[in-house]
């Protein structure tokens, strides 16, 4: 054991919610009026809960039984959440999608599918660099409707506390309206059902899978010929859904923090689940801090860039009681690299013993440009990375325990290939991100049925 991890370790009776304020920070935003900023996050620490900890210790318990192999983890939505898509349509659209998928996979993987989505407070991002340049006129960087506007000019760039506001209540709207669509109905199996029969009957892509949704369908008659009603039983009318963000504007989160007076833990209140990107994991910076003090079952981003060494300590830092269900790896490695880069880290943490859920963001290390210049991703990349950490952790006798999409429910023209052939000339038909590139409604639909197929090969 390190130093550095003995240190935290020893650290942990003094932290507070505030003590990250002491170490240096990356990826943090500079307000002009630090007194509006501070009033703002006052307002936003009074407002009732956007989750309960009753909710976050669930997913907590659902993800203890993925790190076990009994269950499989989908995680999927936005890039960034923006204040412009807001909508019922678009949220009504993402959750259909989301319940599509969750059926392929467990058809697949013949498991409960935890399903956390990427929503209700994705809103701050991560940049490259803190300003950018267009003809002649450079400006700060986009980081998010959360903390600024993508409107190009100098009264759009500039970070106004009072999209903090926006950000909790759009957060707070979209949660409860994605409560309702999960116990309300909206999740029957018959919904799902006719969903697919229309995926199948209006697209080249559903064509496709039409026998195994053929066989999908056939499990619900058997259902109901034992004589149970898929629109009458909760258990096949209902949906346990989940949401979670990268944590990394930090006064907002520690602004929504609280301690439960059922066990005396804190719990960040702002989302279920909450993420630690690949540009904010320093062992001995603010993020690291504050993540270590919240009870909430938390993610790290794992890329090329990381050491063996760093994630055993990352992860004892993060999860030191060694939990199940508490800390899920992202590994984020690109198609060309992930053969050559996970193993090692696969193998060092089940070495050491350690309790982690291993899924795949396939999204992040297949980025590229097209020849005019437009940010997008091969769909083709996206699935081989997909396939080969599920090579992977089959070749270590290690569980490969679930996915990490960008994705919309929306039409979009964002990454190319897939069944639909999107090209690099269609790219601007229908390019609506606000950040990166994300998986249309189609394409997540033919991948979720693609590595189904692949799950059921591999069993």
């Amino acid at each position: 054991m390190t130093q550095a991890v003995q240190e935290n370790m020893t650290k942990k009776d003094n932290w507070t919610k505030g003590s990250w304020r002491k170490l240096p920070i990356k990826q943090q935003p500079a307000y002009d009026d630090e007194t509006e900023l501070n009033n703002v996050l006052s307002q936003i620490s009074k407002f009732p809960p956007i989750v309960t900890p009753n909710e976050i210790r669930a997913l907590k318990r659902q993800l203890a039984n993925v790190c076990n192999g009994n269950g499989f983890l989908l995680q999927g939505g936005d890039c960034a959440e923006s204040f412009a898509e807001f909508s019922q349509d678009n949220l009504h659209a993402y959750f259909q999608v989301i319940l599509q998928m969750t059926v392929a996979l467990m058809y697949g993987t013949g498991k409960p599918v935890v399903k956390v989505g990427r929503i209700a407070g994705q809103f701050a991002k991560p940049r490259s660099d803190d300003f950018e340049t267009k003809d002649g006129l450079k400006l700060p960087s986009y980081r998010g409707d959360i903390i600024n506007n993508i409107e190009f000019s100098e009264e759009g760039r500039k970070n106004n506390p009072e999209n903090l506001l926006k950000a909790y209540q759009q957060a707070t709207a979209t949660l409860n309206y994605l409560r309702s669509l999960a116990k309300g109905g909206e999740a029957s199996l018959r919904n799902i059902s006719r969903w697919n029969d229309a995926f199948i009957s209006s697209s080249k892509q559903g064509k496709r899978f039409a026998d195994v949704v053929s066989r999908i369908d056939e499990c619900f008659s058997f259902i109901e010929a034992c004589g149970l009603e898929l629109d009458d039983v909760e258990k096949l009318k209902e949906a346990d859904f989940f949401s979670s963000h990268e944590g990394l504007l930090l006064p907002y989160e520690e602004a929504q923090t609280q301690q439960d007076e059922y066990d005396g833990k804190y719990y960040d209140c702002s989302a279920h689940m909450l993420w630690i990107g690949d540009r904010t994991r320093s062992l001995n910076e603010a993020h690291i801090e504050f993540f270590r003090g919240i009870a909430n079952p938390i993610a790290s981003k794992v890329g090329p860039s990381m050491q063996e060494d760093e994630l055993v300590e990352l992860i004892r830092v993060l999860n030191p009681e060694n939990e199940p269900g508490r800390l899920t790896l992202i590994s984020r490695m690109g198609a060309d690299k992930i053969e050559d880069l996970l193993p090692k880290f696969v193998r060092r943490v089940k070495k050491e013993g350690l309790n982690v859920v291993w899924s795949c963001d396939p999204m992040h290390g297949n980025t590229i440009k097209s020849p005019n210049g437009i940010k997008t991703r091969p769909f083709n990349d996206i699935l081989s990375e997909v396939r080969s950490f599920f090579s992977v952790h089959q070749a270590e006798g290690t569980y490969a325990g679930g996915v990490h999409f960008e994705m919309t429910g929306q039409d979009v023209t964002e990454c190319i290939g897939g069944a639909q052939a999107i090209s690099e000339v269609d790219l601007k038909n229908r390019y609506h991100t606000h950040c990166d590139p994300r998986l249309n409604a189609s394409q997540s639909l033919e991948l979720a049925f693609l590595i189904s197929e692949e799950l059921k090969k591999r069993k």
